[in-house]
């Protein structure tokens, strides 16, 4: 798997968590709504941008970085404590985070259920486990079938619905706060593998989403006539047609684990 997880890679992560201070905006509100201090802790945390986002007098923070490159970044921006491998290997202390986050990581991993019972383990009591995934039951999932970005393969092992978080969460000794589904459009990577289809079946080899090169100003300029005058209205129709492309789920530690296999 560590093949599927390039230089390249790592920094469109970071470029996409770092691309605007609005970017997470949303989900440190969501946090501040739970708990307005506290011990925090973030899964996949690349290179710390949101962990920059909750810096204060009021948060200890923690996370945990495959890449060691963007772990030592992600301390040297937000002061963190990065553990630099494996969730499972990671040495936190039971019952110490007031607060877990994972965005875009949970679908990453070999072993969701064995990931939950440890972040249940290193909460505390009325802790909360915050994650943000892609849904497989959105409009644009069923709309675009196996050229959907969110399935993302090789990498995505699995796939999630607001049903099978609601059962995890149930084996795993937590209760649930809140699932909802929102929009985040994948049109335009959906048309881009629908495109890049095209190409190798006549022969040529498109370069990878993550070796793109920065684009001209012409491409530029025709990119954004094609979103706004494309992209946007076929959005709006997928917004009209079901749910929407990613799930945000806020889960508690309950009184009592019950683990299920």
């Amino acid at each position: 798997m560590g093949a599927h997880y390039s230089a390249d890679y790592d920094r469109l992560i970071a470029a996409a968590g770092e691309s605007s201070p609005d970017y997470w905006a949303g989900p440190r509100s969501t946090v501040l709504k739970h708990h307005s201090e506290g011990k925090l802790l973030d899964l996949g945390c690349s290179t710390g941008s949101f962990l920059l986002s909750m810096k204060s007098k009021e948060w200890e923070l923690s996370g945990i970085e495959m890449s060691r490159a963007s772990a030592e970044k992600a301390v040297a921006c937000s002061g963190a404590k990065v553990f630099v491998g494996d969730i499972l290997d990671a040495p936190f202390e039971n019952n110490y985070f007031d607060v877990v986050t994972c965005f875009h990581v949970f679908e990453h991993l070999y072993e969701p259920q064995k990931i939950l019972k440890k972040v249940w383990s290193w909460l505390r009591p009325g802790g909360i486990f915050y994650s943000v995934v892609p849904n497989i039951e959105s409009a644009e999932a069923r709309i675009f079938g196996s050229y959907w970005f969110g399935l993302e393969l090789p990498r995505h092992l699995f796939h999630f619905c607001p049903a099978s978080i609601r059962r995890l969460a149930r084996a795993n000794g937590f209760e649930e706060v809140s699932i909802t589904t929102l929009r985040e459009s994948f049109i335009e990577e959906n048309v881009r593998y629908m495109f890049e289809d095209v190409l190798r079946k006549i022969g040529l080899n498109p370069r990878p989403l993550a070796e793109a090169c920065d684009p001209s100003i012409p491409v530029k300029i025709i990119r954004k006539l094609v979103r706004s005058g494309i992209y946007k209205p076929m959005s709006v129709m997928g917004f009209m047609a079901g749910d929407g492309e990613v799930i945000h789920f806020v889960l508690k530690n309950g009184a009592s684990p019950v683990f299920q296999n």
